[in-house]
Parts: structure tokens; sequence; C-alpha cells
């Protein structure tokens, strides 16, 4: 079984709700970034969500697209971001999942980034700017039982296509809470409650929320519909604030988690 589909398991049979939590990888450092990562799985975090620096961001808020251009000037790549994860699967088995863009895996051969995601222990990739129709390409390749899991993204506007979407979707549903790129500050869709109840209704596995979520209080309203919750703009914002302090980072997540349990 996936990492990330053991977590979540757990979880459901503890009657927990996840905290995933997005960080941009190479930021403060390559060994930086290391560190963060086992903070948060002591901290309790369930699921790392790691961004490889791209240059055109496209689902990215402000917050976001200065992380990945910081880290892009630090001279951070995909191959680094593989060096990350190769080094803490030495120390943790915390579920880790690639946030990147397409056009990062074409460049380095669709084949040969699925094998060394394998090979350094990814668990999971989100794609935000590859539609459902144009997976197969990928998918090819993520047929292996150790082949990391493609995330399936909905939004509000998902609507009909939501069945076709989530039918043979693994590991967890990432809801779009908000018409936009990310990081907007718990301004979420109108018909938050009727989409996210849709999306429940509709799938057969765990039913995360992101975007522009700060704290435990912001997903209050729909705590009983979601299975967990996504934070990145914020907790990069709170990193930066706090110049990376691994206390800081610990007490943030050690708070969220309890308060959203």
């Amino acid at each position: 079984m996936n990492r990330i589909e053991k977590r979540l398991q757990e979880l459901k049979i503890e009657n927990k709700k996840a905290l995933i939590t997005y960080m941009t990888a190479g930021l403060p450092s390559l060994q930086g970034t290391k560190d963060i990562i086992l903070a948060q799985d002591e901290a309790g975090c369930d699921v790392i969500e790691l961004g490889v620096p791209f240059s055109d961001p496209v689902a990215d808020g402000p917050v976001i697209q200065d992380a990945s251009f910081k880290a892009i000037q630090l001279g951070v790549n995909l191959k680094k971001v593989f060096t990350i994860v190769e080094n803490v699967r030495k120390e943790s088995q915390i579920p880790i999942v690639l946030m990147l863009y397409y056009n990062t895996i074409l460049y380095y051969g669709v084949k040969a980034f699925v094998e060394r995601c394998i090979g350094v222990g990814v668990d999971g990739l989100i794609i935000p700017d590859l539609p459902f129709e144009e997976q197969g390409e990928i998918n090819e390749f993520l047929g292996k039982e150790e082949a990391p899991i493609l995330i399936q993204l909905v939004s509000p506007v998902s609507k009909n296509r939501i069945p076709k979407i989530l039918e043979h979707a693994r590991g967890f549903v990432y809801c779009v809470s908000s018409m936009g790129v990310t990081g907007q500050d718990a301004s979420f869709h109108k018909n938050i409650i009727d989409y996210l109840k849709q999306v429940k209704n509709e799938s057969r596995i765990p039913v995360m929320m992101g975007f522009g979520i700060r704290t435990a209080k912001d997903v209050e309203p729909m705590k009983h519909i979601i299975d967990g919750v996504i934070v990145g703009s914020y907790f990069i914002q709170l990193m930066e604030e706090n110049d990376y302090q691994i206390d800081k980072i610990k007490e943030y997540c050690k708070s969220f988690k309890k308060q959203l349990n």
C-alpha cells in the first residue's frame, strides 16, 4: 500500500483529520528543506507537498511565485529535489507528494521521471496544469505498484466532470476551494459547502480542501465534510517571517493539527 493511502487509512481509523503542508523545495537551502520536512513529521503533519520550483507557476499566487523564484535563483532544480527526497527517506517515511508543472516532467522525460520518483520514494504527484483528459501519457508509466499516485484536483466548476475525474482516483482528492490562484486568505467560493458535499458524495477516497487556508478555524464550517486540509501560502509566509526557525514551524503544525482535531 502506498504511504499516502496507509497514513490516511490510519487517520480514518483514529477518526482524525489530515494536515498536509506545502513548501517550496530548496528554501532556505537543500539541507534546510530536509530539516523542515523531518520537523513537520515530528510535529504530526500527515503528508508533505513539496513544490518543485518553476518559472511560470500558473496555479500559484504571489507568495508561492516568489518562493519559486527565490529557489530558482539558488539553483534548485528537479534533480536536486529528488536528492532531497532521497535524503529524507533515510530518516523518515512521511508521505511526500511532488507538486510540479508538466513541462518540468516533459523536459526530464516522462518515463525517466516516474522511474526516478520510484527510486527515491516519492508517493504522489500534483500536476495542476495537466487536465484529466490529457493524463494518458504519464498514466502509462504510473501503473507499477510502487509508482507515485497522481492526485486529482477538482474545483467549484468541475460539476458534472467530478464522477469521471474521481472514478479511478487514488490517495486523496484535492478540492480547490476558490476560483483563482493559491493564497487568497480564506476567501472561499460562495457555494463551498454544497460543492464539498458533492465531492464527498462522489468520492471513495479522502477529500482534502486547499487554497487560502491559514488556520484550523478557517475550515470550521466545513470540517464535518472534509477529511483534511492543505496549507501552502500562509505556511510559506510564516516560515519566511520567522527565518525558517524549526521551533516556530513545529509549533504551528502541532497547534493546527490539535485544533483541527
